[in-house]
């Protein structure tokens, strides 16, 4: 667990310390209920980090130097990445090794799983004869007794053919390069006891980022900044808090996006540090080879079944669809279409009451299409409920008109009450973006004070400067910050309405009517159809946006006819009086304009001041 923020590692740069890592950070004033129960411990954990990772980072990066020549750098991590999965692997086998060999000789297959489990603890295995200090002693035969290694693992270790393995493997060897690598692998001790989980997580992820950056893909498709995750899991796990103490608690969470499994790593290190007895169990589902690998051996790393960590394309296939979670979590991507997956989406939405059937977003961006998802993969409220939190750009707030797709969806939110809370994150928070982030907060069984309400926080002032950028981010929410957020959601009320404001889901309701104005003859009368009633002039029609709440109208869709009838009155017939509003074309929209709500004028400068400006510039 990291409290200061990005490592080195994360930043990219492991000869760059920036404040964060040349001192331990001062035990932090814990600003809420729920950050007392975890400061202290937060602090012993970051003094006792502060220096390892860096050093780790550059070991194996050093290693990547025995690549020049053989690969290009965007090429390292074909190598690398695999290669350090199977030292950690090699090390957290090796005091069982013997145990298991010998369960080997009597059982098989299933037999054997059951047996390593009961026995070692472990969920998973190898049965080769070799380890990393055995195939060292036979360099002749290192390219065939590392493939007997690689596919001597239990069946639940499927990581090695995502990166292609067996190829690196023979290319390697036909340029003299395994021997090097191995054993400079070999001399690296990656047991869990010596580096931690979270260091891990830290080193893959630095790793991705080195080598995406060479590649100029984007990085922050794989993995999410830890700032905004522990700011996410926090909230998440904020109305759950005192349930989440309770000895021996077991609960469940969950990524569609898994990426390399940041967001369920930090997730289980919060729950600990609040409740070491508590377990957390991880489930994830992730598209790209490469991050699944790493996340699923992250995940054994951490004793969780590798089962629960699954490859393929959650929109089109989701690989939990008979399963619910306690909590929810995704950073999906921004912007991105969802063509691949759109015959498969459009079937499901057919069904009644299935993920997609409350509306579909463009096909140019498929964000939206995981918020629906996640609010399905929520624990049901008759069974406890459950609680989502994602990431999203500024438009699923706002995008799409009256009864477009993404209009129904917010509808069908709003209307549910399933949208707790939406905070406004700082710009150039995350790796590939430096446009304005929110995270959305979903629950199903919300406290009685919170039903029917919605909380909207502008948190876009609470960041710290990073003396190095990584990518597009070069702010971060530090460990203060965060408490700030949560302080601000837990206190629940508009004591400070700059930052904190509530509504209800009508608030962001409105009817989108069509004005009509009558069609005029040459003679400038007024054309009528076979009823006497006047034909609309098309290019005169106009439509207009009536909020619900207009006139104080508290009813909703309810107060329809009456609302619209006031407006229209009040602010269209002073205008154009022989308009008419076309009943039969009114439309229900819902859109958030957060902005708009945190709206603070300023008003322009004096001409005054401003010719004396000019002034000194002509001078």
């Amino acid at each position: 667990m990291d409290v200061r923020g990005p490592t080195s590692l994360q930043r990219g740069s492991t000869e760059h310390l920036d404040r964060h890592d040349s001192f331990a950070p001062p035990l932090p004033r814990a600003a809420n209920r729920h950050s007392v129960l975890i400061a202290t411990y937060a602090h012993q954990r970051a003094v006792a980090e502060v220096s390892s990772v860096s050093s780790l980072g550059n070991f194996v990066w050093g290693i990547a130097d025995q690549l020049r020549g053989v690969y290009k750098p965007h090429q390292y991590g074909g190598v690398i990445l695999p290669f350090t999965i199977l030292r950690r692997l090699d090390c957290i086998l090796e005091p069982t090794r013997d145990e298991v060999r010998t369960l080997a000789d009597k059982y098989s297959g299933g037999a054997l799983d059951v047996q390593v489990k009961r026995k070692t603890g472990l969920s998973f295995y190898n049965t080769s004869p070799y380890d990393f200090a055995t195939l060292l002693e036979d360099p002749e035969g290192l390219r065939a007794n590392l493939m007997d290694y690689v596919t001597s693992f239990s069946s639940n270790i499927d990581v090695f053919e995502r990166f292609k393995f067996e190829n690196e493997l023979a290319t390697l060897d036909e340029k003299k390069r395994l021997y090097l690598v191995t054993s400079q692998f070999a001399q690296v001790d990656l047991h869990p006891d010596s580096v931690p989980n979270a260091e891990m997580g830290d080193l893959f992820e630095h790793l991705i980022y080195k080598f995406a950056e060479a590649s100029n893909e984007e990085a922050g498709e794989h993995y999410t900044p830890r700032d905004a995750i522990r700011l996410m899991v926090d909230l998440l796990f904020a109305e759950e808090n005192e349930a989440l103490l309770e000895p021996g608690t077991i609960r469940t969470i969950y990524d569609p996006t898994a990426g390399t499994g940041g967001m369920l790593s930090v997730a289980e290190e919060r729950l600990l540090e609040r409740n070491p007895d508590a377990r957390l169990r991880l489930y994830g589902q992730e598209i790209n080879d490469q991050s699944y690998a790493i996340c699923k051996s992250d995940m054994i790393g951490k004793g969780q079944d590798a089962n629960n960590i699954r490859l393929g394309d959650t929109l089109s296939d989701d690989l939990f669809f008979d399963r619910t979670f306690d909590f929810c979590m995704s950073n999906p991507p921004y912007g991105v279409d969802w063509k691949a997956s759109q015959e498969s989406v459009k079937k499901e939405a057919l069904g009644q009451n299935s993920r997609f059937s409350h509306g579909l977003p463009a096909i140019g961006d498929g964000q939206m299409l995981f918020l629906c998802h996640l609010a399905s993969k929520m624990r049901p409220e008759h069974d406890g409920g459950g609680r989502a939190g994602i990431v999203l750009n500024g438009s699923p707030l706002f995008n799409g008109a009256a009864e477009s797709g993404p209009s129904k969806i917010r509808q069908w939110l709003l209307e549910s009450d399933l949208v707790e809370a939406i905070i406004a994150l700082p710009t150039n928070m995350f790796f590939n973006t430096g446009i304005a982030t929110y995270i959305w907060l979903l629950d199903n069984s919300k406290q009685p004070a919170r039903q029917g309400k919605v909380q909207l926080i502008d948190a876009t002032s609470f960041w710290t400067k990073m003396r190095k950028s990584l990518g597009s981010k070069n702010r971060e929410l530090d460990e203060a910050a965060r408490n700030r957020i949560v302080a601000l959601y837990d206190n629940f009320d508009e004591a400070d309405p700059d930052l904190s404001k509530v509504f209800t889901a009508n608030d962001f309701g409105y009817w989108t009517i069509t004005v009509e104005q009558p069609l005029l003859t040459e003679t400038g009368k007024i054309s009528k159809d076979r009823k006497g009633n006047p034909k609309p002039d098309t290019k005169k029609r106009d439509t207009e946006n009536v909020p619900f709440t207009y006139g104080g109208n508290t009813d909703g869709d309810l107060g329809r006819d009456a609302t619209i009838k006031a407006y229209f009155e009040a602010e269209v017939l002073p205008h154009v009086p022989d308009a008419w509003v076309d009943e039969a074309k009114t439309k229900v929209g819902y859109e958030i304009p957060f902005t708009r709500h945190f709206y603070k004028y300023v008003p322009p400068r004096p001409l005054a001041e401003i010719d004396a400006d000019l002034e000194k510039q002509v001078a």
